[in-house]
C-alpha cells in the first residue's frame, strides 16, 4: 500500500491514483484505497493502465459487481461491457449532455468505470460536477423544499422508440438499441443520502429527470430549469484530459458528467462498465 498515491486534481472533485497496476492485482487493500479515494473525491483517474476486457470485468466485480447497461448493445461475448466510439467522419458523440448514468433504473449503478483506448490529439475531455456542492450551495429555503420532493426519471426521450437517439443511431458508431421499454418511469428522491458517506446530494439531471412528482409540467420545468443550471456551475466541476490507458471511475450517487464533442475529424474509443448499485434513499431534513 505504500506505493499507492492519491493526488487531488481539482478543488471541487477529482483525484489521480497511482501505484496500482489493475492488470496484475485486485488486492483488497488496493481496491479499498480506490473506494476511499472515490468517496473523498467523487471521481478518480488511474493513468497508464494496460487492461483487457477481462481485466476490466474483474475490476468491476471487485468494486461491487457488474451491471448491464440498457439500450446500448454490448461487446460480443462481454454482456456487461459497452464500447463508446466516435469515428473521424462522425459529428455526434455519446453522452454529450449533463447526466447521471442510468438514473432511470430502480437501482442505478453506484460507479461507472471507463477505460480509454484511443484519443484525438486534442479534445474529447470529460467533465464532472460535484452534486454534494450543488446541494450545499442552494439557499436554505430551496434545500428544505427539495428535501421533501421526489422526481420522475425515464430514459424514454433519449432511448425510447422514436426518441432522440433512435433518430440519430445510424450516425453513431456507439451501438444504440432503442426500445419502448425506455419509457418506463422510476421515482427517486430529489435529494438522496449517499449510502456510504451519508451526505445529501442533488439527484436531478436534465437527460433523465422528467418532472417533479405530483407537480404539473409547467411547475416542474420552472424549478428543474433553475436546478439544472445551478448543479453544473463551473465551480463544482473537474475536467479530465484522457490519454490511452487512463481508467476513470466515478460515483453516480453524487456526480453528473458531460462528454465534450470538440474533436471532429478524429477517432475516440472507450470501453465502459457499470457497478451494481442500490435504490436511492431520501436525505433527511
Amino acid at each position: 500500500m505504500a506505493r499507492t498515491t492519491v493526488t487531488p486534481a481539482g478543488g471541487s472533485a477529482g483525484a489521480y491514483v497511482t501505484g496500482i497496476d489493475l492488470a496484475k492485482t485486485n488486492d483488497a487493500e488496493e481496491i479499498a484505497a480506490i473506494r476511499d479515494a472515490l468517496l473523498a473525491h467523487q471521481v478518480v483517474a488511474l493513468p497508464d493502465q494496460k487492461l483487457g476486457l477481462e481485466d476490466l470485468e474483474c475490476f468491476t466485480d471487485a468494486l461491487g459487481g457488474r451491471d448491464v447497461t440498457p439500450f446500448v448493445k454490448p461487446i460480443d461475448g462481454h454482456p456487461f461491457v459497452i464500447r463508446i466510439l466516435k469515428e473521424p467522419h462522425e459529428k455526434l458523440n455519446f453522452a454529450n449532455a449533463w447526466h447521471t448514468d442510468l438514473s432511470y433504473l430502480e437501482a442505478p449503478p453506484s460507479f461507472t468505470v471507463l477505460y480509454c483506448l484511443e484519443t484525438p490529439p486534442a479534445g474529447g475531455d470529460t467533465v464532472w460536477a460535484n452534486q454534494y456542492m450543488a446541494f450545499e450551495t442552494l439557499s436554505p429555503g430551496l434545500r428544505d423544499t427539495l428535501l421533501g420532493l421526489s422526481a420522475v426519471h425515464s430514459a424514454g426521450p433519449a432511448y425510447g422508440t422514436g426518441g432522440y437517439l433512435d433518430g440519430v443511431k445510424d450516425k453513431m458508431s456507439t451501438r444504440i438499441e432503442p426500445s419502448p421499454d425506455a419509457y418506463r418511469e422510476q421515482t427517486h428522491p430529489a435529494v438522496i443520502a449517499h449510502p456510504e458517506t451519508g451526505k445529501p446530494a442533488l439527484y436531478l439531471n436534465p437527460v433523465y429527470t422528467q418532472r417533479i412528482a405530483g407537480w404539473s409540467k409547467a411547475e416542474s420545468d420552472g424549478l428543474l430549469g433553475h436546478i439544472f443550471h445551478h448543479a453544473v456551475n463551473e465551480n463544482f466541476t473537474w475536467r479530465l484530459k484522457w490519454a490511452p490507458g487512463t481508467l476513470a471511475i466515478w460515483d453516480n450517487r453524487c456526480t453528473q458528467h458531460f462528454a465534450l464533442n470538440d474533436y471532429h475529424g478524429h477517432r475516440r474509443e472507450m470501453v465502459r462498465t457499470s457497478v451494481k448499485g442500490s435504490k436511492p434513499k431520501a436525505a433527511k431534513a
